[in-house]
């Protein structure tokens, strides 16, 4: 039964990780597009860059909190 448990967390934190990393590539990329387009929009382009990361960030630091759940409790 533990193994379960350990296979269950490794998945969660496994699947749980794709999505903010894909969101992270898709977001610096098209930062990096309209900085090239309007170089004078930096800093709005960058305090929107950081905002939407941390975001996305957030998200697989709550999957790897479910996954430690799953593996040590219960």
């Amino acid at each position: 039964m533990n193994i379960s448990k350990d296979l269950v967390a490794g998945l969660t934190i496994a699947i749980g990780a794709i999505g903010p990393a894909l969101a992270i590539g898709r977001f610096t990329a098209a930062a990096m597009e309209a900085l090239g387009r309007n170089p004078e929009a930096e800093n709005a382009i960058r305090t929107n860059l950081i905002v939407g990361l941390a975001f996305a960030e957030a998200i697989a630091i709550y999957a790897l909190v479910i996954a430690l759940a799953v593996k040590f409790v219960g």
